[in-house]
């Protein structure tokens, strides 16, 4: 019985050479740029995302459009193995608690080619191949999306409800087939909760001509130490990126804001941080 899941080829995609660049370097090859270009026109959708460095949060949320009480709380939690098996295999399972009631998960595989990815499994409506660009890099990725209630993942958080009662049979699949071989959802560690406050606001339109700019998001996530990141993300059409991307710059430029600095990925800070925690016992 198909589940509209791809069949791994032999775990490939944990073993493929990552398709990003250093973070550090502020301007991609020619053979970047060529990869780059293909893999927005194999891709359901592009986002342009950076981080803010620490020192720089203040200016930025004082230099932005934005009013910081109108912020939508979240609270995200990773799933993984105290070793961090699933992030060295290209798999990341979260799931979200949203201010309001609602609830999401995912099960996402990264790095991927998106011409390898089965015609079936890219029908489905939660399905969606996303390049994710920032200063230096890009990487392609795979989601299988979900919703639940914020009752249920505070019931995994809590041990009360068992973590693949949150996800749907097709997450349930597309997990079991990239995940190293023994690792199980009801076997993963909870990593989190870290506390996300959202804010997204409309940019200068005129400043982006005829591009289709969907609206700017700032996210601010929280560590229980006192650290935290701030992203800046948009989403465009794949075939605006390099438009897009060139306005953002100057967009934020005006303000002062620069994203050339070493970058953070979210997820990755996140789940380093609370495997961390985890190994050393702390609560």
């Amino acid at each position: 019985m198909t589940t509209g899941v791809e069949q791994p080829p032999a775990r490939a995609a944990a073993k493929r050479r990552p398709a990003v660049s250093t973070a550090e370097r502020a301007r991609m090859s020619d053979s970047e740029t060529a990869q780059l270009l293909d893999l927005l026109n194999k891709s359901d959708t592009v986002e342009l995302k950076g981080t803010v460095p620490a020192e720089a949060h203040v200016a930025t949320i004082r230099g932005l459009p934005i009013d910081p009480i109108e912020a939508q709380i979240r609270q995200v939690f990773f799933f993984d193995t105290p070793d961090l098996a699933l992030d060295k295999a290209g798999v990341v399972v979260r799931a979200r608690r949203s201010q309001g009631g609602r609830g999401d998960t995912v099960v996402k595989l990264r790095p991927v080619q998106p011409d390898e990815m089965r015609a079936e499994l890219r029908k489905l409506p939660n399905f969606n191949v996303e390049v994710d660009v920032l200063p230096g890099g890009f990487v392609c990725s795979a989601s299988l999306k979900g919703r639940t209630t914020v009752d249920a993942v505070r019931d995994v958080a809590n041990g009360r409800l068992k973590l693949s009662k949150l996800f749907t049979k097709d997450q349930r699949a597309f997990f079991a087939q990239h995940a190293p071989d023994g690792v199980a959802l009801d076997g993963l560690a909870v990593l989190g909760p870290t506390f996300v406050l959202k804010l997204a606001f409309d940019a200068d339109v005129a400043r982006f001509g005829r591009a289709k700019v969907q609206r700017v998001v700032a996210e601010l996530w929280l560590y229980p130490d006192g650290s935290r990141i701030l992203e800046l993300s948009l989403r465009c059409p794949t075939n605006q990126a390099f438009q897009v991307a060139a306005e953002a710059r100057a967009y934020l430029g005006e303000r002062g804001i620069d994203l050339a600095a070493v970058q953070q990925t979210k997820t990755r800070a996140a789940l380093r941080f609370y495997a961390a925690r985890l190994n050393s016992g702390a609560a």
